[in-house]
């Protein structure tokens, strides 16, 4: 008997995915209702580029995800809910944006 597989992370909805050791909290801007999540160092293994100032956010570096509340068009359309909108920010970054 084979164990049963989990489902792939990128098919699950983005509030079953397990926060690994991080925060999460709904913010309103400007420009609408974002999720963010807090992801500490000990939890960041990628490095990634920050949309607020284009520069690497390196591995083991504290930062910020974050996705819209409500997912574009495109992306409710394409089954992707807003995983494909997930951006990853400096917090400073995140924090001088209105």
């Amino acid at each position: 008997m084979s164990p049963r597989k989990r489902p792939s992370k990128h098919t699950r909805p983005v509030s079953d995915r397990p926060l690994l050791g991080g925060h999460q909290s709904r913010e309103s801007r400007s420009d609408g209702d974002w999720i963010v999540r807090q992801v500490s160092g000990s939890a960041a293994g990628k490095s990634y580029r920050c949309p607020g100032c284009d520069q690497q956010i390196l591995p083991a570096t504290p930062h910020l995800v974050v996705w819209p509340e409500n997912p574009s068009l495109l992306a409710a359309i394409g089954g992707g809910q807003s995983l494909d909108e997930r951006r990853h920010w400096h917090t400073a970054c995140w924090q001088r944006r209105r």
